[in-house]
């Protein structure tokens, strides 16, 4: 420990940027999106090149390694590492220069690809190579991993578009590395290619992906070599450390088209995809039904290959779309023109790297052979061999990937758990490394070596050139401090898995409080969705969609922090549960700051292509954080709200109650003590709520099917007026309303804030009030969607089904939004029809458990025009109400629920269905935003 503190404060003295060795960083980046763990000693954010040098210095000195990391997203397991890591993503993000003429961009290694893609576009350029990680993976981690992307087949890989480096060798030289020149490569390095000139002539193989090992036959001086640019991309950061870049930008196609051409199953259509290159397709890429969640768009099938064409003008792009349809060998096809329709099939494809981490049974997959690739023309008989290979070894992976250039993805049913697993892991490793050689191919074909393949190398170039590997290493690298055990002189691919660290037996009922069904009962499962593949690092939300607007992350987005992000929390879960890092268990105040942040919207729950469910992860740790302990005012305040709004309308208090928060004195006192946000306003409350209205009106008689109204806290007691419009149109729609006698409630407030025994008791006592309704079959009309989502998703999970509670699940599968409702029980039913714009915002809980495909249909029924924002509105239930939160909060409105509003013409609709979306809304922008029900009510009462 001496010596770390040492080093920690050796670094302060000579590093502009950041230096932090706590806990909490360091679990950040103990992993990256492989199999692998390594735990560092600091993390350090570089604002330069100088603070590049001077860290490399100070590890020089004392003899502590040295990793780049970029988005995190490697899968090899080289962005990890003990010693020191070099966050490039806190401050070197800058575009340094774009030069439209010249079609050239100078970058920081920190820049996230789509950042520089969209500065591009404003000229018709592009940065060819593009991963599905486009949204958050980094340029200086492109460079280090050679990566490619769907479009390979046309832009090639990263280093076919590099035409200059600016790197701090491993021995403190800070050089430029170009095309051409052996100027910035170490001494020795060009004797040693002259030396051996035969074997890097015959020794690598021939193949558009061949990604392992060092690209050393760069370095040879036909072909215009030598090319230190080449040899230095894909180097895993074992060489120097990069910090700036300069790259070539192409032209961006005017038009594109997307041909999608259904076959069998992928042996087919990766025996096709070869003879599809010579029609020019921008990408040939495939992927099988088992990784598909929702096929609608698709043509059929049990594969597809994704072939896009550009053009001049739509009709040139959609031509040669069309062509190759016509042309290819297939069961069926489409071609797709709309942009917005490509956009969602794209994110099918590129959420592939998640939705493949979990077996269609629910069984964990991972990476490890993630990207090995083999000629076109091979992939074919490779894939029908690599299938046997799988049964011989009793594992199962679906294949997918790039197929135009032979680049197979897969994650496999591992075992990583036991010995027995790991060592089956180790044997199908080996094989497999011989039957991709066997067919003329790559270990890696796009996310590099890393420790999952490099010590498989010599089975690929032989021993020699793998020891001319080493060598070269020692001479960029002399003291082999940078990223050791990657690449060469390789850790054992079965050492420094993350699994060894957790807890052996599964962590579930009755140690945690929610049941994890869709992970056999196991929080530490749960948490081990989280692979790392960093959707949640998106900087929009709709690139965190699936379709349509997203959600995911928006604390992220608001604060750019990992450890503010989905798998940032995963991160620390993880080290949580492991003990080494974070020490605490339970009452780890690193894991409780990390998730005070979290909004739980639910977005992380849909947007993440693991389904990564961190709502559910923070109420749990807050049940175990707070278990025995005094909590914060505000899980009082907030947490009992159904409690304190139950006793005001029992004692007919509300104006009251009312006209005491309107004083300043009295409304700042009753914020501190209960833990409020001194800038927020206290709602008011109903003086009739919503059940008494109910009871005092007449009884309708209706004869068409029976609903029950579910009166939340929120419709009840603060916008009755959305219930009593509810009535109107449901009834209106022939629907007979039906409302329950005594207090119902979903438990929400006391999930939100993890007092899961009390939410528990709640929705017992609710499910035994409501079994008349239940047993009749009677459907449940929420309007409130977060409500909605908790006896949804959270019901089932925390009620459980017992003998005594038997109709948990029953009350779950019951449940209607209010536009779910008319469109099952009232399909015939005309709503009004207004021809107004809308705006506004979706409940992120609607988008992450409900769906908004009724509520659409409403509104085109009923006139409405225009789409609703996505993202987070920022109050979040008592998240916006909280102390500490007012700045995330706004952050999250102003993202585009603020936004959409302000630019709504005159007349608009200003749509909101959360009491927390329309609080957020008046609060912020003294504007009323209104429940759907509200706005086809008034229009009813209207005539209209």
């Amino acid at each position: 420990m001496g010596e770390d503190a040492e080093l920690v404060r050796a670094l302060r003295r000579v590093v502009r940027g950041g230096v932090d060795a706590s806990p909490t960083a360091r679990a950040l980046v103990t992993m990256d999106a492989s199999n692998y763990r390594r735990v560092p000693t600091a993390v350090v954010a570089p604002r330069d090149a100088a603070d590049v040098a001077a860290t490399l210095a100070v590890c020089r000195e004392r003899g502590t390694p040295v990793v780049a990391r970029g988005g995190g997203t490697s899968i090899a397991g080289q962005a990890t590492g003990t010693g020191v890591v070099l966050d490039f993503t806190a401050y070197m993000t800058e575009i340094v220069d774009l030069d439209p003429e010249a079609r050239t961009a100078r970058v920081q290694p920190g820049v996230v690809l789509d950042t520089l893609r969209t500065a591009a576009a404003a000229h018709g350029l592009t940065f060819g190579p593009d991963p599905s990680t486009h949204s958050r993976c980094t340029l200086g981690g492109m460079i280090g991993n050679n990566s490619c992307g769907s479009h390979s087949v046309a832009w090639g890989t990263t280093a076919d578009n590099v035409r200059e480096l600016a790197v701090v060798r491993g021995d403190g030289a800070a050089v430029t590395l170009a095309p051409g020149i052996w100027d910035g490569v170490p001494e020795g390095l060009r004797a040693l290619v002259d030396a051996h000139l035969a074997p890097l002539r015959t020794g690598f193989p021939d193949l558009p992906r061949r990604i392992s090992g060092y690209a050393l036959d760069a370095l040879l001086p036909e072909g215009g070599g030598p090319d230190p640019t080449r040899a230095f991309c894909g180097s895993e950061g074992t060489l120097g450390l990069l910090t700036e870049a300069t790259v070539r930008l192409v032209e961006a196609p005017r038009a594109r088209a997307l041909a999608v051409l259904g076959y069998a199953d992928e042996s087919a259509a990766a025996q096709a995809a070869a003879g599809l290159l010579p029609y020019g397709p921008l990408t040939v890429e495939g992927m099988a039904a088992d990784l598909v969640r929702d096929a609608e768009g698709l043509p059929k099938g049990g594969a597809w290959l994704f072939v896009e064409t550009g053009g001049e003008t739509p009709a040139d792009a959609q031509a040669r779309a069309t062509a190759i349809a016509r042309a290819a060998d297939c069961g069926d096809a489409v071609v797709v023109t709309d942009q917005a329709a490509q956009r969602a099939l794209w994110r099918v494809r590129e959420d592939a790297s998640g939705t493949a981490t979990r077996m269609p049974d629910g069984s964990e997959a991972w990476p490890g052979w993630e990207d090995c690739a083999v000629p076109p023309a091979r992939l074919g008989p490779y894939l029908r061999d690599f299938r046997a290979l799988l049964t011989e070894h009793a594992l199962r992976g679906t294949p997918y990937g790039h197929f135009g250039d032979g680049c197979i993805h897969v994650r496999i049913d591992f075992d990583l758990l036991t010995r027995p697993g790991v060592a089956r892991f180790r044997r199908f490793s080996e094989d497999l490394a011989d039957l991709v050689v066997a067919h003329g191919g790559s270990l890696s074909g796009e996310h590099g070596d890393g420790q999952a393949r490099a010590e498989l190398l010599p089975r690929m170039y032989g021993p020699d050139l793998v020891r001319l590997f080493e060598r070269a290493k020692d001479l960029w690298d002399p003291a082999g401090l940078l990223n050791p055990g990657v690449l060469v002189r390789p850790a054992p691919l079965d050492a420094n898995l993350r699994f060894e660290v957790l807890p052996r037996e599964p962590v579930g009922p009755p140690a945690t409080a929610f049941g994890y069904r869709h992970d056999n009962g196991d929080f530490s499962a749960a948490v081990r969705r989280c692979v790392g593949v960093a959707k949640c690092r998106t900087t929009t939300a709709t690139a965190a969609a699936t379709t349509g607007g997203g959600v995911m992350c928006p604390s992220f987005r608001a604060t750019g922090e990992e450890r503010h992000s989905t798998r940032g929390r995963a991160r620390l879960l993880h080290e949580m549960l492991a003990g080494e890092v974070i020490t605490g268990g339970w009452r780890s105040t690193e894991v409780r700051d990390a998730l005070d942040l979290c909004l739980s919207c639910k977005g992380c729950a849909s947007d993440c292509p693991v389904g990564v469910d961190m709502a559910t992860y923070k109420a749990e740790f807050l049940h175990h954080h707070y278990a025995g302990r005094v909590r914060p005012a505000a899980h009082y305040a907030l947490g009992w709200l159904p409690r304190w709004l139950r006793a005001v309308a029992a004692t007919r208090t509300a104006r009251l109650v009312n006209a005491l928060a309107a004083l300043p004195p009295f409304a700042a006192v009753a914020r501190r003590v209960g833990g409020i946000e001194p800038r927020r306003a206290l709602p008011r409350v109903a003086p009739v709520t919503f059940r008494r209205w109910w009871r005092g009106r007449p009884r309708a008689r209706g004869a068409g099917r029976a609903v029950v109204l579910w009166p939340d806290t929120f419709t009840d007691h603060l916008s009755p007026s959305v219930g009593r419009a509810a009535v109107r149109v449901l009834e209106a729609a022939g629907l007979t309303v039906r409302v329950p006698p005594g207090d119902v409630c979903c438990g929400l407030t006391y999930v939100s804030t993890g007092q899961l025994d009390r939410a528990r008791a709640v929705q017992r006592r609710t499910l035994a009030r409501m079994r008349p309704f239940l047993e009749a079959g009677t459907p449940v009309v929420v309007l409130e969607p977060s409500c909605a989502a908790a006896l949804k998703a959270d019901l089932v999970e925390l009620a459980g089904e017992t003998p005594d509670f038997p109709h948990a699940r029953v009350l779950a599968d019951s449940v209607r939004t209010f536009a779910e409702a008319l469109q099952e029980y009232a399909p015939d039913w005309r709503p009004p029809r207004l021809e107004r714009p809308v705006a506004g915002q979706t409940h992120c809980h609607q988008h992450a458990v409900l769906g908004d495909a009724a509520d659409r249909g409403l509104r085109e029924k009923a006139g409405l025009t225009g789409e609703l924002s996505g993202g987070c509105c920022g109050l979040a239930g008592n998240f916006g109400f909280e102390k500490g939160h007012w700045e995330v909060s706004k952050a999250c409105a102003d993202e585009q629920l603020l936004p959409s509003v302000a630019a709504a013409a005159p007349g608009t609709a200003i749509l909101a269905d959360g009491f927390s979306c329309r609080t957020q809304l008046e609060q912020l922008a003294g504007v009323r935003g209104r429940h759907l029900a509200e706005v086809l009510a008034e229009a009813l009462d209207d005539g209209v």
